[in-house]
């Protein structure tokens, strides 16, 4: 185990607490105005899926577990789960739904993911911060709109909904940020 200061703490992270495992869904750093600066850290126990939130005050110490963190491929979806191989070796790693979370629809096949495995367990997946993707439907322009203000809705080839400039229109290939689902830049392939 390792000890950090709370405000360290990244989505993905596995932590010991009271001693079991927890990977880290989202860790948001609050510094109010007035009062001590602390972390909201939500988590999901690895053993049973049960989710937490936990509130750290930025420098109090919490204890990273070990685990080892290699890259993988994602291969394909089954009634089983999520596979993953191991260029390196070839080895299979399956992960549940639940496991991935609401991350699952960004995933591409041969999409490299970093996973974190901890006693041969895939326990966390980690996202490449950019994908590309298509925009299916979104408004047409409006006139007078200034794109430095002015976002519209468009839905993307994956089904998440996001918010694009107006001058991008339906079959554009964009960039998405994996973390919030937002437009990062138009696509340059």
């Amino acid at each position: 185990m390792v000890k950090v200061i709370a405000s360290s703490v990244r989505k993905g992270n596995v932590l010991d607490v009271d001693g079991k495992l927890y990977v880290v869904l989202t860790a948001s750093n609050f510094h109010p105005g007035k009062g001590t600066p602390v972390t909201q850290v939500d988590m999901r126990r690895i053993s049973d899926g049960v989710k937490v939130s936990e509130r750290y005050r930025t420098t109090e110490q919490v204890e990273r577990a070990y685990v080892e963190d290699s890259d993988h491929t994602f291969l394909y979806e089954d009634g089983e789960g999520f596979h993953f191989m191991n260029p390196a070796n070839y080895d299979q790693l399956v992960m549940t739904s639940d496991d991935i979370g609401d991350q699952k629809v960004f995933l591409q096949d041969g999409m490299t993911v970093t996973l974190s495995i901890h006693e041969g367990l895939a326990i966390a997946i980690q996202l490449p911060r950019h994908v590309t993707l298509e925009i299916v439907e979104t408004e047409p322009v409006t006139k007078g709109q200034t794109a430095s203000s002015s976002y519209k809705p468009a839905i993307l080839s994956n089904g998440v909904r996001t918010l694009v400039p107006p001058h991008i229109v339906a079959n554009t290939r964009v960039v998405i940020a994996t973390e919030d689902n937002s437009y990062v830049e138009r696509a340059k392939d």
